[in-house]
């Protein structure tokens, strides 16, 4: 009778209304270049200087390695959960349970860390502005939004993408408007800010760079979180993946490039927390670059729409499989009438983000832990067990050059992961973190899933 009670009822599934770009939208404002560009990327230019292309360089080789193998397997399994279904029907249900673990941590912390950046966005267009009341209010707003029908946050989400791409290609042109320097010195020279002037870039700091860069650049795998909501999926979610990881880097890279050819002051803008932004004032007036923060606001509420949206179907996965118990897989279930979203859910992950919100910034970073290592990790083992094994024979995409693509994902997460580990203030302790979520997770499948026979399942329509 516990049992039957704790087991959720057959769900109602989602409905299938988005193309390639309906896909593509949402997972673009998931990876927010725009965002990406302003709030990361200025931390690779601090470390590594000039040498941020090359660190751009190889962290594109280790992102496409990766994607090819999202795209294999996100052929194969479509499902809403994303990388725990890949891993559990691969590598077992513990392996796919850990998974879904990493994944929760992750999930709902992204919410707060995106909303309380706002501020720091918006210091020089709103003097004064409350971190923690407009977090709230902004993952509220967006979690409403969130439940509305999957296309028209499709149709949202793209418009307001619009304007990001507008505010990248403001960037590049600004900083290609009085080239300073030849980008070929980049690679053959470059260089750091150091004491006021410049000095060499080193390997390390260039291998550091490059693990700041993977982490800019991620978000193109989120497609599969809205395979069930796609026309055939199987066929074309690959397509989405990969023009996802391509228009990032493009979007990413080229400002980046821009920016550096331009830079008046070398050295001012390598040792610069808001290079891009001071660019653009210097170059348009202080009217252009309020207006450029905006901008970049606009993207990080975009990417908290998106990424709601998609931890919505997440959790509608999770509960599908009967991770929680009732009652809360039957709320996260819930489909609603109308909008055809898992409405419930998608205001239960909102909630649990603002009250996030509440938590110290810095905390929420530790507590995220470096989980994209271990996913990374797991997508690209549960690549080679499903080769062997014949489980993706028949999905519609295949990678090319097989294992080349899995080799590449495992030299870099080896460099980041070493990389992460030198870095004791923050990268020591956010390693700590992701492996205590793997032992937490692991003990819950144990003492709770483990008896009733938790499987991931994969909708047959």
């Amino acid at each position: 009778m516990l049992e039957d009670q704790l087991q959720p009822a057959r769900p109602t599934g989602l409905v299938r209304s988005l193309g390639v770009m309906g896909v593509l939208f949402l997972t673009l404002s998931v990876t927010t270049p725009a965002s990406s560009l302003f709030v990361i990327v200025p931390g690779m230019l601090q470390e590594a200087g000039t040498g941020a292309i090359w660190a751009t360089l190889a962290a594109a080789v280790v992102c496409v390695a990766t994607a090819y193998i999202y795209a294999e397997l996100s052929s194969a399994w479509p499902v809403a959960g994303g990388e725990y279904v890949m891993v559990a029907h691969t590598l077992g249900p513990m392996a796919g349970f850990v998974m879904l673990g990493i994944n929760v941590f992750n999930n709902l912390i992204f919410l707060p860390v995106a909303g309380l950046g706002i501020r720091e966005v918006l210091a020089g267009v709103v003097p004064g502005l409350p971190g923690v009341p407009t977090a709230v209010a902004v993952v509220g707003v967006c979690t409403l939004i969130g439940i509305l029908n999957i296309r028209i946050n499709a149709v949202l989400t793209g418009a307001f993408l619009v304007l990001e791409v507008l505010v990248l290609f403001a960037v590049a042109g600004m900083g290609l408007v009085e080239v300073q320097r030849s980008p070929v010195a980049f690679l053959t020279d470059p260089v750091v800010a150091s004491g006021g002037g410049l000095a060499p870039a080193s390997l390390t700091s260039i291998g550091v760079a490059a693990a700041i860069a993977i982490f800019a650049f991620n978000g193109y795998g989120a497609a599969v979180y809205f395979g069930e909501e796609m026309h055939e999926a199987p066929r074309r979610i690959a397509r989405s993946i990969m023009l996802a990881l391509i228009w990032t880097l493009l979007l990413e890279g080229i400002p980046l490039l821009a920016a550096l050819m331009g830079a008046v002051d070398l050295p001012r803008m390598l040792a610069s927390s808001n290079p891009f932004g001071e660019l653009v004032t210097a170059m348009a007036g202080e009217r252009a670059g309020q207006l450029v923060a905006l901008g970049v606001a606009l993207a990080i509420v975009n990417a908290i729409i998106a990424w709601v949206v998609a931890c919505g179907r997440f959790f509608y996965g999770t509960a599908r499989d009967g991770s929680w118990g009732r009652p809360l897989d039957r709320w996260m279930l819930a489909i609603h009438p109308r909008w055809n979203s898992p409405w419930i859910g998608t205001l239960l992950v909102g909630g649990i983000g603002m009250a996030l919100c509440l938590v110290d910034l810095k905390t929420l970073e530790v507590l995220s832990g470096t989980g994209l290592i271990a996913i990374y990790a797991g997508i690209a083992v549960a690549a080679i067990v499903a080769r062997r094994g014949g489980q993706t024979t028949r999905a519609p995409y295949r990678m090319p050059l097989y294992p080349l693509a899995p080799a590449v994902t495992f030299v870099g997460l080896a460099l980041i992961t070493w990389a992460t580990w030198l870095d004791v203030e923050e990268g020591r302790p956010a390693l700590i973190a992701t492996a205590a979520q793997i032992a937490l997770a692991a003990a819950y499948y144990r003492l709770v899933l483990r008896r009733r026979g938790w499987q991931a399942v994969v909708p047959t329509t």
